[in-house]
């Protein structure tokens, strides 16, 4: 199997609060491609740097990839930005 790719925004995992955990939603049409809604360790590119982060239940039916400082400081992209991201479940080619 090869990466997932998609595009998401970078956005607060609590919107309300402007801090703390930063994450991207991944669209639903790839949920049952990462063996559904539970977290997992996962690796592959944000904005072409690579990188190796966890994906997570994020309510509502959505899962959402973890998204560290330094990911996005690879990256060049900030909260809010539009990102191009390529996942892969860490063990799964």
């Amino acid at each position: 199997m090869g990466p997932i790719r998609f595009t998401g925004q970078v956005r607060y995992w609590n919107p309300e609060k402007a801090g703390g955990l930063a994450v991207a939603d991944i669209p639903g049409l790839h949920v049952a491609a990462l063996d559904g809604l539970k977290q997992q360790r996962v690796q592959g590119t944000i904005g072409g740097s690579t990188f190796t982060s966890n994906v997570m239940p994020a309510g509502g039916g959505r899962l959402a990839l973890s998204v560290s400082k330094s990911m996005m400081s690879a990256a060049g992209v900030r909260i809010g930005d539009q990102a191009d991201i390529a996942i892969t479940s860490v063990g799964r080619e």
